[in-house]
């Protein structure tokens, strides 16, 4: 049964994300931004009165403890993502968490044991499923007129210091594999329809402040025969970004975040796919449809959990050859 009542989302997180998400969800009819609650209430306050809102708090537990409130959206720092998403549940709150769930099978694995046990809606942010892009290859691959044979993909960055994108300091270190690889291993998974089997991973030097490392290959080979290769870097000057190539039976397509190309770099339109061409926003349409339908999301916990196996198998294999 769909519920029409007003949806009260509080936003935890005052950064870039947590900007995009506001303005997501003034876009959606009958969602209210109840809450925001940011690193301090300072800067709670100072995200509130950019963002339109009304109620700044200081901390996730003050918001947690709200009766007017439904929902949360996490878009905090990746080191707090599976504690918050526990705390969420526990408080019988609803809870989309930006990628990645966690940074370990074990935090994974107690975030889904808790959305099991509540019955909530608990979604993870993996952007890429919602992308108008990638949605528009995944119709094709539906219909049966596309199957994809390889998927060749870049992420790259340019960041050799701490800062995050906007320009800021950070608290807490990014990681190429738990975060920026989730995307592309759920993705492939994703749109194959079919388990990965096989996951290899280098890595490069490791950064001597930072403690990362700043490059990454990672190979996948998929049970129905389909491989990917995906190549990541903090250390690229230049175009920074994702690009996806998708190597077909029946075509090949270049994807860069909202936009898709023909292998010839031909443009393709993709503004009818969905009702927006923003992947966040339509992300936050499925969590906000989930709980009025109560229905599981696309991209819930338990969808996304095989990811999460394979990245912490990738971890073994590096922490067995370089000590990682």
């Amino acid at each position: 049964m769909t519920d029409d009542r007003t949806l009260r989302i509080a936003l935890a997180g005052g950064g870039a994300f947590g900007a995009k998400h506001a303005a997501a969800l003034k876009r959606i009819e009958g969602v209210e931004v109840a809450a925001v609650v940011s690193s301090t209430l300072e800067t709670a306050r100072k995200f509130a009165a950019e963002q339109g809102v009304g109620r700044a708090v200081a901390s996730l537990d003050e918001v947690l403890a709200m009766d007017d409130v439904d929902a949360v959206i996490l878009a905090t720092p990746t080191p707090m993502h599976a504690a918050q998403t526990l705390a969420c549940l526990d408080a019988g709150k609803h809870v989309q968490v930006e990628i990645p769930l966690a940074s370990s099978l074990v935090d994974a694995a107690a975030c889904l044991a808790a959305q099991e046990r509540t019955g909530l809606v608990a979604m993870v942010g993996h952007t890429r499923r919602f992308n108008p892009s990638h949605q528009w290859v995944r119709r094709r691959i539906q219909a049966g007129a596309y199957s994809v044979q390889q998927m060749d993909v870049q992420t790259y960055f340019f960041r050799r210091t701490n800062l995050n994108a906007l320009g800021q300091p950070r608290s807490w270190t990014d990681h190429l594999l738990w975060h920026h690889a989730a995307h592309t291993v759920d993705l492939f998974a994703h749109q194959t329809g079919s388990p990965i089997v096989r996951a290899n991973v280098v890595q490069g030097p490791i950064h001597p402040e930072l403690g990362i490392a700043m490059d990454m290959s990672v190979q996948l080979r998929a049970a129905n025969g389909a491989i990917c290769t995906l190549s990541l870097s903090f250390n690229n000057d230049g175009p920074l970004g994702t690009f996806f190539r998708y190597i077909g039976d029946t075509g090949t397509y270049l994807a860069r975040y909202d936009d898709l190309f023909t292998g010839k770099d031909e443009p393709i339109d993709v503004s009818g796919v969905d009702v927006s061409m923003d992947g966040i926003e339509l992300q936050d349409r499925e969590f906000v449809a989930a709980i009025r339908e109560g229905r599981e999301p696309n991209s819930s916990i338990a969808q996304v959990m095989s990811c999460y196996r394979t990245l912490a198998a990738l971890e073994e294999q590096l922490s067995a050859t370089s000590g990682f």
